[in-house]
C-alpha cells in the first residue's frame, strides 16, 4: 500500500518549510510526493487541482493520503465532504498529521449504510466553520484597520525616516554642500535613510556646478 504525500500553499511568497517539518516528523515510510504549484488558490476545488488530481489518478485501493493539516487541502465545508466522497469511493484512508482534525478518522463510515458517520460530520462542519469563520474575521480586522488609517491620513506602507517637513531643509543643506554623512548624523538616521524621503530630496551625486574641495595630505 502507497503513502501518497498531498502539499500545497496559497501564494508563490509562502513555503511548505512547515508542512514538510510536520510530515517528516510523522516518519511516513517511502512517501510518493504531489506538490501543487505556488499560489494555487485555496478558492480552487480540490477536485480540479492539477496535483490533487494527479494524485488520486496514481493512488489504488488502501492506498493512504498523507496531509500534514486539513486546511493545506480544503478550506470550506463542503469540499471537504466532497474530498471525503472521493476517497470512500476509491477506498482510501486519509491521515491528517497535524491541527484539529489530526486525531480524528474522517474516514470512519456506517457498518451498514456505508455512510459518513453522523459524528464526523458534525464535527467536519464545525470545525471547518470555525476555520472560515478565523479567516472571515482576519479580513475584516485588516480592512477595519486600514480604513481607519487612511482616515487619520495614513497612507500606509514604509514611513520615511526623515520626517515630511524635514526634508526640505535636508536638500537645502546637501546642495550647499553638507555630506550624506553628516546629514544622517544630523538626524539620527542611517545614510541610506537621509535620502528616501522624496526622489529630489538629496540626489545621488551634487550638482555638476559644484567644486570638489582638495583633499588635505596632512
Amino acid at each position: 500500500m502507497a503513502n501518497l504525500v498531498y502539499k500545497r500553499v496559497s501564494t508563490d511568497q509562502q513555503s511548505t518549510d512547515r508542512q514538510n517539518l510536520v510530515l517528516a516528523e510523522a516518519g511516513i515510510e517511502d512517501p510518493v510526493t504531489f506538490k501543487e504549484a505556488p499560489g494555487t488558490s485555496s478558492r480552487l476545488h480540490p477536485l480540479e487541482r492539477p496535483k490533487f488530481g494527479e494524485l488520486l489518478t496514481y493512488a489504488r485501493s488502501g492506498d493512504t493520503v498523507h496531509i500534514s493539516e486539513m486546511f493545506c487541502l480544503v478550506r470550506g465545508t463542503q469540499h471537504i465532504l466532497d474530498v471525503l466522497d472521493v476517497l470512500h469511493l476509491d477506498r482510501l484512508a486519509l491521515r491528517i498529521h497535524d491541527g484539529a482534525f489530526s486525531a480524528m478518522d474522517l474516514t470512519a463510515r456506517h457498518p451498514r449504510t456505508g455512510e459518513l458517520l453522523s459524528t464526523v460530520k458534525f464535527m467536519v462542519q464545525t470545525l471547518a466553520a470555525a476555520g472560515e469563520l478565523q479567516r472571515d474575521l482576519q479580513r475584516e480586522l485588516t480592512s477595519d484597520g486600514l480604513r481607519a488609517g487612511e482616515a487619520k491620513g495614513d497612507k500606509g506602507g514604509r514611513r520615511p525616516a526623515v520626517k515630511t517637513e524635514k526634508t526640505d531643509a535636508v536638500r537645502t543643506a546637501y546642495l550647499s554642500g553638507q555630506s550624506i554623512a553628516a546629514l544622517a548624523r544630523e538626524h539620527g538616521v542611517s545614510r541610506g535613510a537621509s535620502v528616501q524621503p522624496s526622489p529630489t530630496s538629496c540626489p545621488s551625486t551634487p550638482p555638476a556646478t559644484k567644486t570638489p574641495r582638495p583633499r588635505s595630505w596632512r
